[in-house]
């Protein structure tokens, strides 16, 4: 029956969503800035199976968000999913953050580019066009007034995600479009997603799979 769980925990955003085939039959998430997805996920989890009456045999898969995003929330995450993949016997699949988080814009032309919130004016980011097919790779780049530029030059360009907010003052270009409400990645999203990779047994080694961190943790401790 193809029925998927999918976790999102790369932002603040906690997300948890039930499908059958693709089609989403249960949704539970909080956005919390406080980061509470170690007191939330397992909750989430047996919250939303409730709510689309299923159990946890009645899985097919687990679908996670892989990144890139918080460091600790992918972690909890990723580690959250392969834990159910273990103890289930049931494949895992990863959805890109970003390619999920582009799904949340409708578009007939144009591009859609989704961010996510890193420091200070960095983003991770990634160019989609309005089908929702990558055309640029993700990468963490710093945003300045000649950023997106090859693309604002010849559309339409949708900015959405958390990371948004921080650019609207910045890039002015008449092309540039930005969402009343900032738009959080979310497991529902992932839903289809996750069942076309399904669909073609795109499953990830359970024992070595990692979040897609893009770049290297940075503690916050005081330097020596």
């Amino acid at each position: 029956m193809a029925i998927i769980l999918s976790i999102e925990t790369s932002t603040t955003n906690c997300s948890v969503s039930i499908a059958e085939k693709g089609q989403l039959k249960a949704l539970v998430e909080e956005n919390n800035v406080n980061y509470s997805h170690s007191e939330n996920l397992h909750r989430f989890i047996k919250e939303a199976l409730k709510d689309a009456s299923f159990s946890l045999n009645d899985l097919d898969a687990i679908a996670v968000s892989k990144g890139p995003g918080s460091y600790t929330g992918l972690r909890i995450g990723v580690s959250a999913a392969k834990g159910l993949c273990f103890s289930l016997d049931k494949p895992l699949i990863s959805v890109s953050t970003l390619e999920a988080l582009s799904h949340q814009v409708e578009a007939t032309s144009g591009f859609i580019a989704p961010l996510l919130d890193a420091r200070r004016m960095e983003v991770y980011s990634a160019v989609f066009d309005f089908d929702h097919q990558e055309i640029r790779e993700t990468r963490a780049e710093i945003i300045d007034e000649h950023s997106f530029s090859d693309f604002l030059d010849q559309d339409k360009v949708y900015f959405v995600g958390p990371g948004a907010e921080k650019c609207k003052s910045i890039l002015l270009h008449s092309n540039a479009r930005f969402s009343e409400n900032i738009a959080m990645p979310s497991a529902k999203e992932m839903t289809r997603l996750a069942y076309e990779k399904f669909k073609i047994s795109n499953f990830e080694d359970v024992a070595y799979f990692e979040p897609y961190y893009l770049k290297d943790f940075i503690s916050g401790g005081k330097k020596k």
